[in-house]
């Protein structure tokens, strides 16, 4: 397939993970990426990968830090600049901490809503005008199962990803006639670095995690730490991300699409 022929995409959390796995899909498929993230190393690695499968000379690297205001509006007119325009923002970039609600630290708290829900919201704000011009854009934002289904101790990454669900569909309706879609992915029980690491409490009544296991059985392709069992490689999302912002989800706006393996059922 090569449904990304000439356009011009922007990735955010691009150093590991969905956000490294959505990169390389979207290259192979002919897309001129900026790959960003905080995390250099990692988008160094990323654009190691790209090169070796024959995709460098369509991919730039950028650090951008999605919390910080500043670093926002200087990332994205660089991307904009560097591509000659934007066509897709997909936002992936985000964190995970996990805690008792009732001992969370109001820094930690917050630290969460700046990063995932705010930095989301800056990142829309200022790729709009670009994706306006574009005629025809297209973001695909990142919302999870724990936003609409409950995962125990994980109440401010819950809220921030609910406030990421509703953002999404308040924007799809805002700038429709401006011919923007503006979709979500939720996904869950996927192999990833934030899901490899949690920060689960020492006393955490395991049990409460009974209901949060998949069907399906995932398969151990794309990720970058070790496969859990029952789980699926970030090469799975990106399989979707991709289908969402290119034309075969032309008629998909304002909604969003789990991807759990029917963890959720």
């Amino acid at each position: 397939m090569n449904r990304f022929e000439g356009r011009r995409v922007l990735v955010t959390g691009a150093a590991s993970g969905i956000g490294r796995a959505s990169v390389l899909r979207l290259l192979a498929e002919g897309a001129a990426v900026v790959a960003a993230d905080v995390v250099e190393a990692g988008l160094n690695v990323t654009d190691s990968v790209a090169s070796e499968s024959g995709y460098g000379d369509r991919l730039t690297t950028h650090v951008i830090d999605i919390g910080d205001e500043t670093s926002v509006r200087q990332g994205v007119a660089f991307a904009t600049k560097s591509l000659g325009g934007l066509d897709v923002l997909v936002n992936a970039a985000g964190i995970l901490r996990s805690a008792h609600t009732d001992a969370m630290p109001l820094e930690d708290w917050d630290e969460i809503l700046r990063i995932n829900l705010t930095g989301t919201f800056l990142m829309i704000r200022e790729s709009l005008p670009a994706l306006i011009e574009s005629g025809h854009g297209v973001i695909v934002n990142f919302t999870s199962t724990s936003a609409t289904f409950a995962h125990p101790y994980m109440a401010a990454y819950a809220a921030s990803k609910g406030g990421i669900w509703s953002l999404t569909h308040a924007v799809a309706l805002e700038y429709a006639s401006k011919g923007i879609r503006a979709v979500s992915v939720a996904p869950g029980s996927i192999t990833s670095g934030m899901t490899a690491a949690p920060g689960i409490p020492d006393d955490a009544d395991f049990s409460l995690f009974a209901k949060l296991q998949p069907v399906l059985i995932g398969t151990p392709t794309g990720g970058d730490v070790d496969q859990a069992p029952g789980m699926a490689g970030p090469d799975k999302v990106a399989s979707v991300v991709a289908m969402l912002a290119s034309d075969d989800g032309a008629f998909i706006t304002g909604t969003e699409v789990r991807i759990d393996g029917g963890t959720h059922m």
